[in-house]
């Protein structure tokens, strides 16, 4: 019996609550709510003829659900007209807007779906944040505690919520979940095992600062007890000295030993990296071989990191043939070097979640690895990250680069600036459809065209899959 569960059912009902957006994440949670008794009013910016929130209020109202709304470029001061018990704010709303926190200081608790899961999950949870590399280890975790024959529930900033799914997990589960910098800002629990795959400068438009960004990535392990257990990238710095803020287990991972093993780190520190081409684990002093880079399926040392991290998360869990099935099989994630189709002769490739400079240079990377060349398909939101060493890496896979993003003039720059007398020549257009006509007459057979946006969708889309959905539905209608 999950008595916190309980709890909360008999606490929310009849209660005000103000939802804040009516998103991927909170549109389940309205509904699981609503089911428990409690007053909603829904807020979001969008107007109410807006074809998505039409919608989604026309669906709420076939099911038999009413509620109020707040909605409108104005939307946020219905906060001002009720005195809410609870607000659940959508993860991009920043906690200190003065609107929330006027709510807050009338009564108000805030907290967020993910929080409310969080508090009261029964199951061991593994989370996984960082700047680059969250899904690909989110769903290696996944796959391997799946493969050792676990019921895992996978969700957070992968796409899926799972308050609505509560009623359903047991203490014998495993929940699985990405966690954004935005779910992290208020997060006061702490995750069973969390990892921390790297930090560098990201969503900078959203947090006041770098430090910020960084102090908030430590919450998914603060508040660990000693039970717990933190997996670190050891080659990154800042990651690697966050070990001094954990109350429980620290492993560190990287490519590289010697990077698990700064400041002399004990032999009881967990470590997992490759000796020669094999990726190696050390646990308590026993040295375990895993596999050999050359057999995972998916390409690319930002991969082989992946894979690292989620061994060190899933190491007494799962065992040693149930990693190397995983690694022999699992093809990749949805919007992550994602072939859509091969067509005279060139392949097409999806990348849609290169929503940063660093994303791009990977995904170049592990082109590289393979002896790609082809044709670039760029342009997003910027977030005001660092672009240094992005023109380098595109030049070394591709010499044709077609731009459709707000972003457009900071990618053309460092192109331009890291081109070190490489010709290469650029094209700009307004919408995809153009850019990806461009880019077919640009390729030539046994290349590829590749999708990889060096920035957020928000440009011109509501997120990366709906942006990388609309690339594939173009590629696939090519004739």
């Amino acid at each position: 019996m999950n008595s916190k569960l309980n709890s909360f059912k008999e606490m929310i009902k009849g209660k005000k609550v103000a939802v804040m957006g009516v998103g991927i994440s909170n549109r389940p949670l309205i509904r699981y709510i609503y089911s428990l008794g409690a007053d909603i009013t829904a807020f979001d910016a969008l107007e109410a003829d807006d074809v998505v929130l039409s919608k989604t209020m026309a669906n709420f109202k076939a099911e038999g659900i009413n509620i109020n709304w707040s909605v409108g470029k104005d939307y946020m001061n219905g906060l001002k007209e009720t005195d809410f018990d609870y607000i659940f704010r959508t993860p991009k709303m920043r906690n200190d807007k003065p609107e929330l926190v006027d709510a807050v200081q009338r009564g108000a608790v805030l907290t967020s779906e993910m929080e409310v899961f969080m508090a009261l999950c029964p199951a061991k949870i593994f989370a996984v944040t960082g700047s680059d590399g969250k899904t690909t280890t989110t769903t290696l975790i996944s796959k391997m505690l799946i493969e050792a024959g676990y019921k895992v529930y996978v969700g957070g900033n992968i796409g899926t919520p799972l308050l609505d799914k509560i009623d359903e997990v047991k203490e014998d589960d495993m929940v699985v979940l990405e966690l954004s910098s935005f779910q992290l800002l208020t997060m006061a629990k702490s995750a069973d095992v969390a990892v921390v795959t790297n930090v560098t400068p990201n969503h900078l438009d959203v947090h006041k600062s770098y430090d910020e960004y960084i102090s908030v990535k430590t919450n998914i392990f603060r508040n660990q007890d000693f039970m717990g257990k933190v997996v670190l990238n050891g080659k990154c710095d800042i990651t690697y000295d966050m070990y001094k803020l954990a109350r429980g287990n620290v492993s560190f991972f990287a490519q590289e030993k010697e990077n698990c093993l700064r400041n002399g780190n004990s032999s009881q520190i967990g470590k997992a990296y490759l000796d020669g081409s094999m990726l190696t684990v050390e646990d308590k002093g026993v040295v375990t071989s895993i596999i050999d880079e050359k057999d995972i399926l998916i390409p690319g040392k930002h991969n082989v990191e992946n894979y690292l991290a989620a061994i060190s998360a899933c190491w007494g869990y799962v065992s040693v043939e149930q990693i190397c099935k995983v690694a022999k099989t699992f093809g990749g994630v949805e919007h992550r070097i994602e072939l859509v189709r091969e067509l005279d002769g060139v392949r097409y490739y999806n990348s849609s979640i290169d929503t940063s400079p660093n994303r791009t240079i990977n995904t170049m990377n592990a082109l590289l690895s393979r002896n790609e060349k082809g044709v670039l398909i760029a342009g997003g939101a910027d977030k005001k990250c660092i672009y240094d060493g992005l023109g380098d890496a595109i030049l070394k896979v591709c010499d044709r680069i077609v731009l459709c993003g707000s972003n457009a003039p900071l990618v053309k720059a460092i192109i331009e600036k890291e081109a070190n007398g490489r010709s290469f020549v650029i094209f700009e257009y307004d919408d995809y459809k153009s850019a990806l006509d461009k880019a077919r007459e640009l390729a030539n057979p046994g290349e590829l065209v590749i999708l990889s946006p060096v920035g957020t969708s928000y440009d011109k889309f509501r997120h990366f899959e709906e942006r990388g959905n609309l690339f594939k539905d173009l590629v696939r209608s090519l004739a």
